[in-house]
């Protein structure tokens, strides 16, 4: 039996100086992962998958984003139910190298005798 789409979201797309209809945003859960998309054509070929909603909305706004539209064009994803896009950990900086210790005596430093 398939599962049923959930309702998470929208995107509002402005077409010129109108405002067009927002694009509501559908999650599918299946056995291994989720995806979020819209349903609407041309749209619909956006779709963000991961393993929770939360990644999975993370993954559609890196996807929407690279659509072609300028920020100006659209606004949102606007989620609802409580989803907050899940970025991954951004990576951790290099270590700082540790200073090597010498294993030589420190060299004798000459007395001054000359008092």
């Amino acid at each position: 039996m398939p599962q049923l789409l959930e309702y998470v979201g929208s995107v509002h797309i402005f077409l010129g100086p109108y405002r067009g209809n927002p694009i509501a945003l559908y999650l599918n859960r299946t056995e291994m992962n989720c995806q979020i998309g819209p349903r609407a054509y041309p749209w619909n070929d956006v779709v963000g998958s991961g393993e929770t909603p939360n990644k999975a909305a993370a993954d559609f706004e890196e996807k929407w984003k690279a659509t072609g539209l300028a920020a100006d064009m659209y606004s949102g994803p606007s989620w609802e139910g409580g989803i907050k896009p899940e970025r991954p950990a951004p990576p951790k900086p290099p270590a700082a190298p540790k200073p090597v210790a010498s294993t030589a005596a420190p060299a004798a430093q000459p007395v001054d005798e000359s008092n």
